[in-house]
C-alpha cells in the first residue's frame, strides 16, 4: 500500500521510554521495520538509550534520543524536538509517554498528528501495580487520551476497558491488533542454545514475561511442581524482574532446581517457543498476549489462564489451547499435561496466527495515516 503524497514525503516516528524486551517494544520494532523496508521516512525516537532491543537495530532504521532519565523530564525535551523536526506522525506507546506525546505537541504548537497505542488493559494495570504513578493513569488517560489525534487499542479488550473507564467512546478508538510475524509464521527456526533442547531428556515447556506478580509465575512453578507428580517434564522461564529472586527462593523450596531453568532475559524467544513442546501462559491479567500468539505462529501447543484481556478470544475461547482459571496451580498442572499429549493442530494454530500478521497491522496503519491526512486538508 502506498501511503498518501503527504505523509511520503515526511516523517514517521516511533517514539518509547527505551528498548526493552516488552510486548510493545517488540511490536514497534517490527512496524518501523517494515514501515522503513516500504520506503517510508521513519525514526524511532527513545527517552534514553537503555535496552536489549537497541542492538537488534537494523541499519535502515535512524534512531535519535532525547535524553530523559525519566518519562516526565522528557516533555520539554520532546517539545524542542518537535519544534525542530517537525514530523508528520508521532505515534507512541506505554501509557506515561502517551501522556507526554500529547501534551509535548500541544506545547510545541506543531502541526504532526499524535497516535497514542494502549497496549494494556489500564484498568488492570492500575490496580495491580503498586506506585502511585500507575494509579493515576485512567485519570490522566481520561484527561489527555481525547487530546489525540487517535488512540490506538491493540485489542478489542483494551478498547473496551478504555470505553468502561470514560476514556473515549468506543467509535473514537481505533482496533489495530498488535503485529506478530509475517504471514506465513515462522519457520525452520535454528534450536536455542540451552542445554534441554536436544539433550532426549523430559520435553520442554515454556513460559516468557518480565517477572512480575501480574505474570502468575509464583502460579506456574506450583503448576510444575504438580504435574511432575503424573509425569516427567521440565520448564524454561524466559525473562527478567523484580521476581527474579522470590522465584528462585520458590523453586528451590518446591524442589525444581534441576527442572526449571531461568536463563533470564532472551532477545529472540521464537526458536525457544518452536522447539519447545509448549507454552504456557499463567498470566493475571494481558493487553493482548503476545507471547501466545508467537508460539501459535511456530505451530506450538498453547495453554492460558482465562485472565482479563483478550488471551480467551486469541485461543478462541479454549478452542485453541487450554483455558483455565487464574491463581489455579492443578488446573494449570493438568492443562499443561494436555498439551504434552495433545500436540496436533499446528496448522490451525498458524492459520490463527496469521490473522495478527505484520502485513495486515501495516496496512490498518497506513489507513489511520491516510485518513489523518485527508483530516488535514482543506476543503475543496
Amino acid at each position: 500500500m502506498i501511503l498518501g503524497g503527504w505523509f511520503c514525503m515526511n516523517l514517521i516516528v516511533f517514539y518509547l521510554p527505551r528498548l526493552v524486551v516488552g510486548g510493545a517494544e517488540r511490536v514497534f520494532l517490527r512496524l518501523a521495520e517494515a514501515m522503513a523496508a516500504q520506503g517510508h521516512p521513519v525514526l524511532l525516537l527513545l527517552d534514553r538509550r537503555e535496552g536489549e532491543l537497541l542492538d537488534r537495530l537494523p541499519p535502515e532504521l535512524p534512531l535519535e534520543i532525547l535524553g530523559a532519565r525519566r518519562t516526565v523530564t522528557a516533555l520539554p525535551k520532546l517539545a524542542r524536538w518537535l519544534r525542530h523536526r517537525r514530523p508528520a506522525i508521532l505515534l507512541s506507546a506505554i501509557s506515561h509517554n502517551n501522556i507526554i506525546a500529547i501534551a509535548a505537541a500541544r506545547l510545541a504548537g506543531v502541526a504532526t498528528r499524535v497516535i497514542v497505542s494502549e497496549h494494556t488493559v489500564l484498568s488492570c494495570h492500575s490496580s495491580m501495580e503498586f506506585s502511585w504513578q500507575h494509579r493515576l493513569m485512567p485519570w490522566l488517560a481520561r484527561w489527555f487520551y481525547p487530546l489525540a489525534d487517535a488512540v490506538v487499542a491493540v485489542s478489542n479488550s483494551v478498547a473496551t476497558d478504555l470505553v468502561h473507564l470514560r476514556v473515549l467512546p468506543r467509535p473514537a478508538i481505533d482496533l489495530i491488533d498488535n503485529p506478530v510475524l509475517p504471514a506465513g509464521g515462522a519457520t525452520a527456526l535454528p534450536p536455542p542454545v540451552h542445554p534441554w533442547f536436544g539433550d532426549q531428556g523430559p520435553p520442554v515447556l515454556v513460559a516468557a514475561g518480565r517477572l512480575v506478580p501480574v505474570k502468575g509465575f509464583d502460579v506456574l512453578l506450583q503448576a510444575v511442581a504438580l504435574a511432575r507428580q503424573e509425569r516427567p517434564l521440565r520448564l524454561v522461564l524466559l525473562g527478567d524482574g523484580p521476581l527474579r529472586e522470590s522465584l528462585l527462593a520458590l523453586r528451590a523450596q518446591l524442589g525444581l532446581e534441576t527442572v526449571v531453568a531461568l536463563p533470564g532475559m532472551v532477545v529472540d524467544p521464537l526458536p525457544y517457543f518452536a522447539h519447545s513442546a509448549g507454552v504456557v501462559m499463567s498470566s493475571r491479567y494481558e493487553g493482548f498476549g503476545l507471547v501466545l500468539v508467537e508460539a501459535m505462529a511456530c505451530g506450538t501447543p498453547v495453554a492460558a489462564t482465562n485472565c482479563p484481556g483478550e488471551v480467551a478470544a486469541i485461543l478462541e475461547e479454549g478452542g485453541l489451547g487450554p483455558l483455565v482459571p487464574m491463581d489455579d496451580p492443578p488446573a494449570l498442572a493438568q492443562a499443561m499435561l494436555y498439551l504434552l499429549d495433545h500436540p496436533e493442530g499446528a496448522d490451525r494454530r498458524r492459520r490463527r496466527a496469521d490473522h495478527f500478521s505484520l502485513e495486515r497491522a501495516v496496512a490498518r496503519y497506513h489507513a489511520l495515516f491516510d485518513r489523518l491526512q485527508a483530516a488535514s486538508m482543506p476543503p475543496g
